[in-house]
C-alpha cells in the first residue's frame, strides 16, 4: 500500500471494529471512534511509546480517552496493536455481562486502559495528575522517566466545569509533556454545539497558558506536524482537530443521531461501500492487521532501550524506584507508628484531630518519600503541609506539596491520576462540607480501587461561627454510602495515627479522614500495639458488669460518650462505650465479632454531630440517636452543641428515659 491508502485502511479497521461491535451489542457510541480514527492511527503508529507485551512499563506514554463513551476506539486500538488480554471475542461481547469491554473503559479490566472514564472531564483532569506525576518522577529519576501524556477530549469534556479547573492548573504548572486532542466535531447529544455553547476554546486554553494548534482531524500530515510541534513546546498543548462525527457514514455523519446509537444494517452496508471496506464483520484483513502489529513492535523499541538504562542505575536507587512503582511501603512504617503511639501514651495530648493528623504526617512523610500532599487553598486549616514538604512549582518539581487552588473537583481527579501513574501516594485536603465538590472523583477512586487519601477537616457543627453553609451534617452518611471507600472519623490523636496507618496500607481502597477543627480529649488511655481502628469499631470503655446501656460514637463525640458513661455508672447504670472510627472496616469483621461488639444491652444510643443514616446498623431502628436532624447554625461551638442537644447530659437523660 502507499502511505495514504495504508493510513486510511488502518483507520478504517478502527472504524469497522467499532461499528460491528456496537451493532452486535445493540447500543454504544459509534460517532467518536469513526470521527477520530485518523488521529488515533497517527498517534499510535508514529508517536506513542508503548509495549503490548509489557503494558505496565513505567516510561510508556499514557493515552487517556477522556471522552469515555467512545470506548470502542480504545478497545479497537488495544486489539489491533496486540495487547494480549483482549481478543476478538472480547470485542464481540462489547457491553455484555462479565465482559472486559464495558460500555465505558474501566481501569483494571484490560491492560492499556490507564483510567476509568465516562463522566466527562474526569479523564482530562486525571491526565493532568499523570503529567504532574511524570514531572515528579522525572525529577527524582532523571534517566528513567521522560514521556508524554496524551488525551482525547470532546466538546462535552470541555464544557464540564472540571475542565476549567484542570486546564488552568496545567497551564500554571507548564506541563509541557501534556498534549490534548480536542475532537472538534461541533456536535453533542442535543444537536449542534451552538445550542449550548459558543466558547472560543483555543482562546480559552491560550488564556490559561497553553500552546494551541488547529488542524484538519482527517489529514494525516497535518496531525503529524501538530504533534511534532507539540513535542517542542514548553507549555501544555491543545491540538484542535476539526473532525466529522461518524466519518464515512453517508447518511448520518456530521449529525447527532450518530453519537449514541448503532448505525443499523442498511447504513453499515452503505458505510462499507463508501469507505471501500470489503471485509465481513469483525474481520481485519491480514495485511492491515500486520501493519498495526508491526507499528506496535516499533513502538516497543524504546522499552528495550529503557531496560538497558535501568540496569545502569545504581542498585540502591533502582531498588527504591522498583519499590515505589510496586506501591509497597517500607517495613519501618509500622514500627514508627507504634513508637509514636507509645509517646502519645506517655504524654497524652488534647488536640484537634486535624492537628493530630499533621503530627503523624510529620513521621509518615519522613519515612515515605512517595507521599505527595496538597490542599484546595486551605493548607493552614487542613494541616496537610509538613516540614519536609516544599511547594511544587512550574520551575521546580522537586517539592512534595501541590497548591491545588480552589479547584476541589480537579484536585480529586488529579489525585486519581497521581495514584494511577505509580510511585506516588497522593493525599490532599479541603473542608468536609466541600466533599460535595470532590464527590465524582471520590466515586471514581472507589470504583477503580486506588490508594487516594482525602483529608477532610472541619467535620461537624464544631466549626462554629462559620455557620450552616460550612457545617457538614449529611456528608458522613453520603460518603459512607460509597462502595469500597473507607470513611475514618478518629476520636483522638492515637486513633488518628491508626487511621492514617490503615489508609496508607490500603492499596485498593481510597480513604477519607474526617477531622475536627476543635480540640478533643485524649480518650485512648491504654497503650495497645495492635491497631484497634482496624476493627472498625471496638470497646473503649467497659461496663462495671453486664451492660444495661451501650453508647456508640465516632470522632469528637466519643469524649461525650465517655463523660456520659462516667455519670451513668455513678448512678448505678452499667454502661459501655464503643468507638466507631470506620463503618466499612467493621462490616469486614467476622459475624461473631460484630455480634459481640454490638452486644445485648437493652438500651443502645448512638452519638454523632451529623444525621442518623447508617447508625441503625448499631442501635437498631428503635435505638436512640443523639445528633443532627437538620442544618446547623452560626454560633460558638459550645452554644451549638447545647442548642442541638448533643451533650453528655442529654445522653444521660436519654439512657435514663429508656431504662
Amino acid at each position: 500500500m502507499n502511505q495514504s491508502r495504508q493510513h486510511n485502511q488502518m483507520a478504517n479497521a478502527i472504524r469497522f471494529l467499532a461499528i460491528d461491535a456496537i451493532e452486535k451489542a445493540g447500543s454504544g457510541h459509534p460517532g467518536l471512534p469513526m470521527g477520530v480514527a485518523d488521529i488515533a492511527t497517527v498517534l499510535y503508529t508514529r508517536f506513542m511509546s508503548y509495549d503490548p507485551k509489557k503494558p505496565q512499563w513505567p516510561n510508556r506514554d499514557r493515552f487517556i480517552l477522556s471522552a469515555g463513551h467512545g470506548s470502542m476506539l480504545l478497545y479497537s486500538l488495544l486489539y489491533l496493536t496486540g495487547y494480549e488480554d483482549i481478543t476478538l471475542d472480547h470485542i464481540k461481547n462489547f457491553r455484555r455481562i462479565k465482559s472486559l469491554t464495558a460500555g465505558h473503559p474501566e481501569y483494571g479490566h484490560l491492560a492499556g486502559i490507564e483510567t476509568t472514564t465516562g463522566p466527562l472531564g474526569q479523564g482530562l483532569a486525571n491526565a493532568v495528575g499523570m503529567a504532574i506525576g511524570e514531572q515528579i518522577m522525572h525529577n527524582r529519576f532523571r534517566t528513567l522517566i521522560n514521556h508524554k501524556t496524551y488525551v482525547l477530549a470532546g466538546d462535552g469534556c470541555l464544557m464540564e466545569g472540571i475542565s476549567q479547573e484542570a486546564i488552568s492548573i496545567a497551564g500554571h504548572l507548564q506541563l509541557k509533556n501534556l498534549i490534548v486532542f480536542w475532537d472538534n466535531n461541533n456536535i453533542s447529544i442535543d444537536g449542534e454545539i451552538h445550542l449550548s455553547d459558543s466558547t472560543d476554546q483555543c482562546a480559552r486554553f491560550s488564556a490559561c497558558g497553553w500552546n494551541t494548534i488547529k488542524v484538519n482531524g482527517h489529514d494525516f500530515k497535518e496531525i503529524s506536524q501538530a504533534i511534532e510541534k507539540a513535542h517542542q513546546s514548553v507549555k501544555p498543548t491543545l491540538i484542535a482537530c476539526k473532525t466529522i462525527i461518524g466519518f464515512g457514514s453517508p447518511h448520518k455523519s456530521g449529525m447527532n443521531k450518530v453519537h449514541g446509537a448503532p448505525l443499523g444494517p442498511d447504513e453499515i452496508s452503505a458505510t462499507r461501500k463508501a469507505l471501500k471496506w470489503d471485509a465481513p464483520p469483525f474481520v481485519i484483513p491480514d495485511e492491515i492487521l500486520d501493519n498495526w502489529r508491526m507499528s506496535a513492535i516499533n513502538a516497543a523499541k524504546k522499552r528495550t532501550e529503557w531496560e538497558k538504562q535501568l540496569r545502569k542505575v545504581d542498585m540502591k536507587k533502582r531498588a527504591e524506584f522498583e519499590r515505589l512503582m510496586r506501591g509497597d511501603l517500607p517495613e519501618s512504617l509500622d514500627q514508627a507508628i507504634d513508637d509514636y503511639k507509645k509517646k502519645l501514651h506517655e504524654n497524652p495530648q488534647n488536640v484537634a484531630t486535624r492537628q493530630a493528623s499533621e503530627m503523624v504526617l510529620e513521621i509518615i512523610n519522613d519515612i515515605l518519600p512517595e507521599t505527595i500532599g496538597g490542599s484546595a487553598d486551605l493548607t493552614t486549616s487542613n494541616n496537610t503541609k509538613t516540614r519536609q514538604m516544599s511547594s511544587i512549582t512550574a520551575q521546580d518539581f522537586s517539592g512534595r506539596y501541590i497548591h491545588y487552588g480552589i479547584r476541589e473537583h480537579a484536585m480529586g481527579a488529579m489525585m486519581n491520576g497521581l495514584a494511577l501513574y505509580g510511585g506516588i501516594i497522593p493525599y490532599s485536603g479541603t473542608f468536609l462540607c466541600f466533599s460535595d465538590y470532590v464527590r465524582p472523583a471520590m466515586r471514581l477512586s472507589s470504583l477503580m480501587g486506588i490508594r487516594v487519601i482525602y483529608v477532610m477537616t472541619h467535620d461537624s457543627i464544631g466549626l462554629g461561627e462559620d455557620g450552616p453553609t460550612h457545617q457538614p451534617v449529611e456528608h458522613l452518611a453520603s460518603l459512607r454510602a460509597l462502595p469500597n471507600h473507607f470513611v475514618f472519623r478518629p476520636a483522638d490523636a492515637t486513633e488518628t495515627a491508626e487511621c492514617w496507618q490503615i489508609a496508607l496500607k490500603s492499596k485498593k481502597t481510597p480513604s477519607t479522614l474526617a477531622l475536627t477543627r476543635q480540640k478533643v480529649l485524649n480518650i485512648r488511655r491504654d497503650y495497645k500495639s495492635d491497631n484497634l481502628c482496624a476493627f472498625g469499631a471496638y470497646e473503649i470503655e467497659k461496663a462495671s458488669d453486664e451492660a444495661q446501656v451501650t453508647l456508640f460514637s465516632s470522632g469528637s463525640e466519643v469524649s461525650l460518650a465517655v463523660s456520659a458513661r462516667k455519670a451513668l455508672e455513678k448512678k448505678g447504670i452499667r454502661t459501655r462505650v464503643v468507638s466507631v472510627p470506620c463503618f466499612e472496616l467493621f462490616e469486614q469483621q467476622s459475624d461473631s465479632y460484630k455480634k459481640t461488639l454490638i452486644g445485648r444491652a437493652p438500651v443502645k444510643i448512638a452519638i454523632e454531630a451529623a444525621v442518623r443514616q447508617g447508625w441503625d446498623r448499631f442501635i437498631g431502628s428503635h435505638g436512640v440517636f443523639i445528633g443532627m436532624k437538620g442544618f446547623g447554625a452560626s454560633a460558638p461551638i459550645d452554644t451549638l452543641y447545647a442548642h442541638f442537644g448533643i451533650t453528655a447530659d442529654a445522653i444521660v437523660r436519654a439512657a435514663e428515659g429508656r431504662l
